[in-house]
């Protein structure tokens, strides 16, 4: 098992540069389904779950190649209409191979997902999308097997019960070549979102209301390859950004869009940080004594889900009581028991965590639980005295590309050891990678 040790108590100063967006990445790769040639997409992140998706489109039939962060897919031919299980329980984004299969195919068959274990996350709303643009399914042996009747979907009026990210990316994906138009609302209001639809526009679909919680989309004939280059990953960036509040750092993030960050810098100018915007950079310089901050999750454009548990890390640091309330996933914080092994004082009532800050971290060997659980361990790590391990690093490689690469450029004490040293660490120092 691969772990990192972290030697904690350096201030983090320079410059990080801020990779493109897995949430956007994946949902794009897939979308490439929808229109027979080749495509090419830039600022693909280099990570697990990017080289999953690559390898569920190469089992489909659809071959890439990958060159440092640029991408080639092949989608000319679709062989197979299946998303098989061993390939989705690692990523539960291989669900997006649903709206794109049945536009593209007629039919789908998509293992139940799997992912990181935050909660339920059902899929009940994509289901209930695509039934309304005509899909008929049968849930049986693990599967979803889908099937539209005559071939083609049709436009519908859908109401979605809860604004869920990947079923808006699975209906918008299906509406596109649907006939007729689709009225589809309720639906999340994420960048990532609009960066697909964005995509989509480029290719040739007719679509408004990216951004908003309505989509108006006018289904079309077919669809054509276009560039795109993907956006900034807003997660990745909010991470370095606690990471140079929690040790007392200088850090300067290139490549972002501030925009899509509102929420985090409110947060962080509430802990005392000093923030600088220029058009794609943000500076973050960390106050003398950090302050408490009190916080809820909800859909964009409030605070993220996929923040809270590096905001819960720097709050341990805090002077005095912080309040976080997790309104997304059930089960989101699996991290605070691991937060305390390094000395952190965290009590869980529900779905509200009370965080006393002002105790001073120690190192301690610690277990991350899912994606962002394992940055706050990190993140923890790094302002903590002594030394910090920690374990079950698949999870990060599956979101942060050249996380060690880029602590260390900016003076953190970090390193990675493998217990089996046969083991292959990804991504592989290549130029290519054929998938």
């Amino acid at each position: 098992m691969d772990k990192i040790v972290i030697r904690g108590g350096r201030p983090l100063n320079g410059t990080v540069p801020i990779s493109g967006a897995k949430n956007a990445a994946l949902p794009i790769l897939i979308a490439t389904l929808l229109a027979p040639g080749e495509h090419r997409l830039s600022n693909v992140p280099r990570l697990v779950d990017v080289s999953s998706m690559l390898s569920l489109l190469g089992r489909i039939g659809c071959p890439s190649l990958v060159h440092g962060n640029d991408v080639r897919l092949d989608t000319s031919r679709v062989s197979f209409c299946e998303a098989p299980y061993d390939l989705v329980r690692k990523m539960r984004a291989s669900v997006l191979a649903l709206g794109p299969l049945l536009a593209r195919c007629g039919e789908a068959h998509v293992s139940l997902p799997g992912g990181c274990a935050i909660g339920t996350r059902p899929i009940d709303q994509h289901l209930k999308g695509l039934e309304a643009l005509g899909a008929r399914f049968e849930l049986s042996g693990g599967y979803v097997h889908g099937h539209v009747d005559g071939g083609r979907l049709q436009g519908a009026h859908i109401q979605l019960d809860v604004p869920t990210v990947t079923g808006t990316e699975n209906i918008l994906m299906a509406a596109v070549l649907a006939k007729g138009e689709s009225r589809i609302e309720g639906v999340a209001r994420e960048p990532e979102i609009v960066d697909l639809a964005r995509y989509l526009q480029g290719m040739g679909a007719q679509i408004e209301g990216a951004g908003t919680d309505t989509l108006l989309v006018q289904g079309v004939d077919t669809l054509t390859p276009a560039p795109h280059s993907i956006l900034p990953d807003r997660i990745e960036a909010g991470t370095y950004l606690v990471a140079g509040a929690i040790t007392g750092g200088d850090l300067t993030l290139t490549g972002v869009r501030p925009d899509d960050l509102t929420p985090v810098l409110t947060a962080l100018r509430q802990a005392g940080c000093t923030l600088t915007l220029g058009s794609d950079t943000i500076r973050v310089q960390a106050p003398e004594r950090i302050s408490p901050v009190d916080l809820t999750t909800l859909p964009h454009p409030g605070f993220p889900t996929d923040m809270q548990a590096q905001l819960m890390a720097l709050m341990t640091m805090a002077d005095g009581e912080s309040h976080i309330t997790e309104t997304i996933f059930e089960n989101r914080f699996m991290h605070v028991p691991e937060l305390n092994r390094l000395g952190a004082r965290i009590s869980v009532d529900g779905n509200r965590a009370t965080v006393t800050g002002g105790l001073p971290l120690a190192g301690a060997t610690v277990m991350a639980t899912d994606l962002r659980a394992s940055a706050s361990l990190v993140l923890a790590g790094l302002a903590a005295s002594g030394e910090t391990e920690v374990l079950r690093l698949y999870h990060l490689d599956r979101g942060y590309e050249n996380l060690l690469e880029k602590l260390q450029a900016v003076g953190a004490d970090v390193s990675r050891t493998a217990d089996d040293p046969r083991v292959r660490q990804f991504p592989a120092k290549t130029d290519a990678q054929a998938v």
